[in-house]
This record gives C-alpha cells, sequence and structure tokens, in this order.
C-alpha cells in the first residue's frame, strides 16, 4: 500500500502508524476506491501523513480533512 511504503522513511512510532493508517483506509473507503494500485491512492496517503503531522491525533478527523482538503467525492 502506498502510505506504507512512505511512512517507512519517516520517523514515525507505532502509534502514528496506526493512527494514519487507520485514517488512510477510512479515506479510501470514503471515496469509494478498492483499486490499490490507483494512483490516487498514493495522492490519498501524502495528504494523510500531512494532515497527521499537525498534530491532530483522531484518525476519522484526518480522514475527513484530507478527502476535504483533495476536494475529493465521497462514495
Amino acid at each position: 500500500m502506498a502510505i506504507y511504503r512512505i511512512m517507512q522513511n519517516l520517523p514515525l512510532g507505532p502509534d502514528e502508524i496506526a493512527r494514519l493508517s487507520t485514517a488512510y483506509e477510512q479515506a479510501l473507503h470514503a471515496i469509494g476506491v478498492e483499486d490499490r494500485s490507483d494512483p490516487l491512492t498514493e495522492l490519498i496517503a501524502k495528504k494523510i501523513i500531512e494532515i497527521g503531522q499537525t498534530g491532530l491525533k483522531d484518525p476519522a478527523q484526518i480522514c475527513s480533512r484530507a478527502v476535504e482538503a483533495l476536494d475529493l467525492p465521497k462514495a
């Protein structure tokens, strides 16, 4: 998955990885992306990580902000 490939190069702890992974999965589900090779997955992963590094802790809020910031239609 795109998010794991990106996160492996970042100094993140287990809690951060779990939180960002959850937000990523929620975002993919929210916009209806099922194909993990879709280029959109990398864009979403990068936005999830960017928002997660602002200090926001709730995966649902991270997901929501990422989907809004990317102006993606919800499924």
